[in-house]
């Protein structure tokens, strides 16, 4: 069954906003690095990256819920591919500065939060909600594809020809993004009044959603879930390069391929979930999939050759696709229309917290040993199995299927899944 033209034209939109990102993955830390040699300042770009990120999420959710989505969706990459335009020609010209760079990755950080908001809240009304696992999976795939293969080697390749290069590079591509969220629908899907007389203050406006999750027991559930399993993610990783230098023996290249062999088992991931959610059903697959995460780290804590750590890594970040394209399916079918920007706003904040804690922790076990993150990592996915265990409600019966958007007309069952 074909997922449908306005499908294909968020698809292609993600597409092309996602090989941008794997462009500056590689191009903006190398540009940081040609105008200081100082590496607190070049450190200081992803901090400063991270950290608008975490501030502006929920006031984002809030602007998700209140304007046309598909309108933020065009202007946020719009105005994005402009300032690396603009950025790109101050390269080429030699007047860029270090804080200008700031300034630049700051903004950027800004409309990727509202876009990628946006672009997930849109898809419930862009797709039958029986296709979600398999659109979301499809999505999966393409960031996938041009975040690990196609955008960093692509991004460190033009920056060696030209340092502007990349620059007009992500500009055009988030620029084209913008242009190709014009195919879809022209409708407002947000619930919320368009009467400014009836708001509440952004502030509140963001406590409602961060309520409306901690009162429902699946999507709350899935929230802490996803905390916990972003402490788990960043534990290993943030002493990766480490582990792949010191105890596997991997040059610059071997770690390099073994980040490129982990992505192919998301892929796998991407393409099997809904599939494998039609068989097992929701909560027996994000249980499972927690398991097989926290198997992978277990077994790649003690392995010594790059080509079993690279088999590792994939069957890893293989739960990880499976687990996240469940997550956002479950979010997308469960929270209310009108909710939507906010709730999912709500979880990424966790998610971030979980990110920068799981990081610190990273570095102070790693002075014991570079394996420990690594095993902590697997035990901290363990606790996350078992907290799916007890929050998560057991799927509902073949023939009572799960519920349809809310907001719909389409009578919905009654469940555990909070519908």
């Amino acid at each position: 069954m074909s997922l449908g033209r306005p499908f294909r034209a968020l698809w292609a939109s993600s597409a092309s906003s996602n090989l941008a990102d794997g462009v500056a993955f590689i191009s903006m830390p190398l540009l940081a690095v040609s105008l200081t040699d100082d590496p607190r300042l070049v450190a200081g770009l992803a901090t400063t990256y991270a950290l608008v990120r975490l501030l502006v999420a929920l006031p984002i959710g809030v602007w998700v819920d209140r304007v046309d989505r598909r309108t933020l969706l065009i202007g946020a990459n719009l105005i994005r591919g402009l300032a690396v335009l603009a950025l790109a020609v101050s390269v080429q010209l030699d007047l860029a500065t270090l804080p200008l760079l700031y300034a630049a990755f700051a903004v950027v950080g800004t409309l990727e939060s509202a876009a990628d908001n946006a672009s997930v809240s849109l898809l419930p009304g862009v797709v039958p909600v029986t296709q979600l696992d398999r659109a979301n999976g499809r999505i999966s795939a393409a960031q996938l594809i041009a975040d690990e293969f196609a955008g960093p080697p692509l991004g460190g390749l033009l920056f060696a020809a030209l340092a502007a290069a990349p620059l007009y590079l992500m500009g055009g591509l988030w620029a084209a993004a913008g242009i190709l969220a014009l195919a879809l629908p022209s409708r407002r899907l947000g619930g919320s009044s368009p009467d400014l007389t009836l708001r509440q203050p952004i502030f509140r406006e963001a406590i409602e959603g961060a309520r409306w999750l901690a009162g429902n027991r699946a999507v709350g559930g899935l929230a802490l879930i996803g905390a916990l399993a972003s402490v788990g993610y960043m534990l290993p990783f943030s002493i990766l390069v480490l582990f792949a230098g010191q105890r596997l023996a991997l040059d610059a290249l071997g770690y390099g391929v073994i980040l490129a062999v982990s992505a192919l088992g998301g892929l796998v991931g991407s393409f099997s979930t809904a599939r494998v959610v039609g068989t097992m059903g929701y909560r027996r697959t994000i249980i499972a999939s927690l398991v097989t995460g926290a198997a992978a780290l277990f077994a790649l804590s003690i392995a010594t050759n790059g080509v079993v750590a690279a088999v590792f890594l994939a069957v890893y970040i293989l739960h990880a696709v499976v687990w996240g394209i469940c997550a956002t399916s479950l979010r997308q079918r469960l929270v209310p229309d009108a909710l939507r920007g906010r709730v999912n706003a709500a979880s990424r904040v966790l998610s971030l917290l979980g990110l920068a804690l799981g990081s610190a922790l990273g570095g102070l076990l790693a002075v014991v040993g570079l394996a420990l993150p690594i095993a902590v990592g697997g035990g901290v996915f363990v606790c996350c199995a078992v907290l799916a265990v007890i929050v998560l409600p057991r799927d509902p019966a073949p023939d009572h299927p799960m519920p349809v958007r809310p907001g719909d007309n389409t009578p919905r069952i009654i469940n555990d899944w909070g519908q």
